[in-house]
């Protein structure tokens, strides 16, 4: 087994709402509640689920540009959460994160070189100014673009090249781990599949870890080596990709999968599984397990008893009540 780069511990992010002036009562949003998982060198975690379940807060809650309310997060070991303000700093360059909208992302106006050079000078990576040019060019070179694109401004990019320029931020600075948050989502189909293949060659040549965020299931299966499947801040079902596209066991992954288009509708029949309501306010989640006002599946201890997770199978983990060994005897 590969050795284990990030170890997340029930980590919870909860974002407090203002109830009035005069209010006492103090309320929360449930971003993430008690998300546990771990992450090998090397390899690619995909996170998944629809908008709003969490997984944004979730990788920015690891990289503490959202501060978590509660839990334990182990990066090569340390747990970054105890971590003072410059320890942090140092740790930072080790972990990066590619945002989903690259425009937005990139100060409008510094030169391409410039945003790469400001990376390289703040974490000391090459001191030397001119060396520091020449290793500018090389990572324009490693994502695909060239030494012209060196002096323009992101706005004279298109949406792919903005994200290679992003891409080239993330990796200027030798991190280990990186978190891509929904980078392709914004992009054309065509695009995606280039900035998917890039993301896959630097792991490659660069020995990268990512955690790939994004609602796209078929981007998901693409590019990850495990995967975990979010509902309103939980994480429900982590698996091996294989396995949890063979056979997944939450009703909201199988609802999930029952989603994705096939070519060709005639030759490959698959039962929609269409979930009914809306995804519940994540400030007043429902009692019990939060999926069961819309599973299909639902039993009557859905409604009061907060499902475990359980390893149901031998690597994939599900948190449901129709695979706990002590409900079923029960």
């Amino acid at each position: 087994m590969s050795e284990i780069l990030l170890e997340v511990k029930d980590l919870k992010t909860y974002f407090p709402i203002n109830n009035g002036f005069f209010s006492r009562r103090k309320d929360f949003v449930k971003a993430v509640d008690g998300i546990s998982f771990n992450l090998r060198k090397g390899e690619t975690l995909g996170i998944v689920g629809e908008s709003g379940c969490g997984k944004s807060t979730t990788g920015r809650s690891i990289l503490k540009l959202i501060e978590p309310t509660s839990g334990e997060i182990y990066f090569d070991g340390r747990d970054i959460l105890t971590l003072k303000k410059n320890e942090m700093r140092k740790l930072r360059k080790q972990m990066q994160i590619v945002f989903q909208d690259p425009f937005a992302s990139l100060n409008p106006r510094l030169r391409i070189a410039s945003i790469l050079d400001e990376a390289l000078a703040t974490h000391n990576i090459v001191r030397n100014g001119t060396e520091r040019k020449e290793k500018v060019l090389e990572i324009l070179e490693m994502v695909g673009l060239n030494a012209s694109h060196a002096d323009r401004y992101p706005h004279e990019f298109s949406g792919g090249q903005r994200q290679r320029i992003g891409i080239a931020r993330a990796i200027a600075v030798n991190p280990s781990l990186i978190i891509a948050d929904e980078p392709v989502s914004a992009l054309d189909v065509s695009i995606q599949a280039q900035i998917l293949n890039l993301f896959q060659k630097l792991q490659k040549q660069l020995g990268l870890t990512y955690i790939f965020i994004a609602h796209d299931l078929s981007v998901v299966k693409h590019i990850s080596d495990r995967i975990g499947v979010m509902y309103l801040g939980r994480m429900v079902e982590f698996a091996d990709k294989k396995q949890l596209f063979a056979e997944p066991l939450h009703p909201y992954t199988k609802a999930l999968m029952s989603s994705v288009p096939v070519p060709d509708p005639e030759m490959i029949k698959k039962e929609r599984i269409i979930l009914k309501g809306d995804i519940p306010n994540p400030a007043n989640p429902p009692q019990g397990c939060t999926f069961h006002p819309r599973c299909f599946a639902c039993m009557d201890i859905c409604k009061t008893k907060k499902p475990r997770n359980i390893e149901a199978k031998p690597g994939q983990f599900v948190a449901c009540h129709l695979y706990d060994p002590e409900i079923l005897q029960g």
